[in-house]
């Protein structure tokens, strides 16, 4: 797969050193408060990160390292997931691990560039991604690369002694090509 670039940053294929960038973050529970809990629950082990990046060089597919594109520094990752090539949809996710790249504009960077990829070159019509209710940062950056909110599953998790709605958006091929 090749790497995709934009202005500020590129999406490129997971490397060995990207795991101490993943270590820097994946036991933070500031970071990880907004990312599934079935997985970030419990500590991860060092071994545990290191599978997860080797098997992401071993097997590429839509998996990327959002990185800065003098540098190739590690700044997040962003993927598309469960691909139903039949019904043209895939669900997006994404963390901007190093906190000093929060809040400056990279998630969005990011998300067009795959969104871009995802309806030009794999042809999907539908994108869809799901974030807790707290978690109104992402809310307005998804928004503003163009999801539009359709559902929200009720007290669906259970975070730190309390249940939260998750809210589902997507963005359908269409809307997308209006943006641009």
């Amino acid at each position: 797969m090749a790497r995709i670039y934009g202005k500020r940053i590129m999406l490129r294929e997971y490397i060995t050193s990207d795991i101490e960038s993943i270590r820097g973050w994946v036991n933070d529970h500031e970071t990880t408060r907004m990312l599934d809990p079935s997985i970030f629950s419990y500590p991860h082990p060092y071994e545990k990160t290191k599978a997860f990046v080797d098997s992401n060089i071993e097997n590429g597919g839509p998996a990327f390292i959002i990185a800065n594109i003098e540098t190739g520094e590690y700044i997040g990752q962003i993927d598309l997931m469960n691909i139903n090539y039949r019904n043209r949809s895939a669900e997006i996710g994404i963390v901007i691990g190093i906190k000093r790249y929060r809040s400056l504009g990279y998630g969005s960077e990011a998300i067009k560039l795959l969104l871009e990829f995802a309806f030009n070159q794999l042809n999907l019509n539908r994108i869809e991604i799901r974030v807790f209710s707290f978690n109104e940062q992402g809310i307005r950056c998804y928004k503003k690369c163009g999801f539009i909110e359709e559902g929200c599953l009720r007290q669906a998790v259970y975070i730190d002694g309390e249940y939260h709605d998750i809210i589902i958006l997507s963005v359908l091929r269409e809307e997308f090509d209006r943006m641009e």
